[in-house]
């Protein structure tokens, strides 16, 4: 695609009406800023209690739009569990293009897990996770742990309907609904603006689930996986989600029955979403206690 057409397209998509989110904190919370080498990463704080585990959540948006506060019921009723909760404003593709969301996202969770860093929670027992995008980029985040070595200990990673293929034409992915969320043109759009070059799609931080990727995942960060059975983009997180399983990583896969992409952010059944959420939070608990 055309870099011009490309930047002219996701601005139109940044001001559309019911896009972007408002970027005013919720009450009851506080903003930090994050240093990273992509510069400072403005920081949401859920507060969970003193002391109280840590978790990272990154919004979606298909890395080119900005979702901050667009998680705020699922991150205060995790919170309310006696989590921490920070969420963060990741930099955005085309201006900041693949890997610096993965590389600042690495950065925050180094800045999270210090003992110094005053968001009020215990950032020795950190976990992350993401909706969409930011499911990709926690994916990607223990990925890199996992191939380096090096990073904070993760106890968990929360990959709720993230894209993880995007070495795979976008028009060769299953639809199961007459018109998903995600279709063919608004994905294309949404790999030519993250990606800086085509054969960055095959890197493992970019599409943990490309076809071919066979790397060994034994010892990577344990893993909940959720899909919506509706999405296009369901069929490369149950395959990741199968090669978790087998490194004996994957500690649950829930497919939600009759949903598409961003259900919970959507008006989905009120019920499929609170249980949901509740497994999620439970997950992200007995991460921290052996669970």
């Amino acid at each position: 695609m055309n870099p011009l057409l490309v930047r002219a397209a996701i601005g139109l998509l940044r001001h559309a009406p019911g896009g972007p989110r408002s970027r005013v904190a919720p009450a009851g919370t506080r903003t930090l800023s994050a240093p990273t080498r992509h510069g400072a990463a403005p920081v949401t704080v859920y507060p969970g209690g003193d002391g109280s585990p840590v978790h990272v959540n990154l919004h979606g948006g298909g890395y080119v739009l900005p979702g901050r506060h667009q998680d705020q019921e699922w991150c205060r009723t995790l919170a309310a569990t006696g989590v921490t909760v920070l969420d963060v404003e990741y930099v955005l593709a085309p201006e900041h293009p693949f890997p610096a969301a993965v590389e600042q996202t690495l950065d925050v969770l180094a800045w999270a897990a210090a003992p110094e860093t005053a968001h009020g929670g215990d950032g020795g027992r950190l976990t992350v996770g993401g909706q969409s995008a930011g499911g990709g980029l926690a994916a990607a985040a223990a990925r890199h742990v996992l191939a380096t070595g090096r990073g904070p200990r993760i106890a968990l990673q929360v990959l709720h309907y993230p894209p993880l293929d995007l070495a795979s034409e976008p028009g060769t992915k299953r639809a199961r609904t007459a018109k998903p969320l995600i279709g063919p043109r608004i994905s294309r759009l949404f790999n030519a603006a993250y990606l800086p070059a085509p054969e960055a799609a095959r890197n493992p931080l970019a599409s943990p689930a490309a076809a071919g990727d066979d790397a060994d995942l034994t010892g990577i960060t344990p893993a909940v996986v959720v899909t919506a059975e509706l999405d296009t983009l369901r069929d490369e997180a149950v395959r990741y989600a199968n090669r978790l399983r087998a490194a004996g990583a994957l500690v649950e896969h829930i497919d939600v029955p009759g949903a598409d992409h961003a259900y919970d952010l959507r008006g989905g059944p009120p019920g499929v979403v609170a249980d949901v959420r509740a497994r999620l939070a439970a997950h992200i608990r007995g991460a921290h206690h052996g669970a």
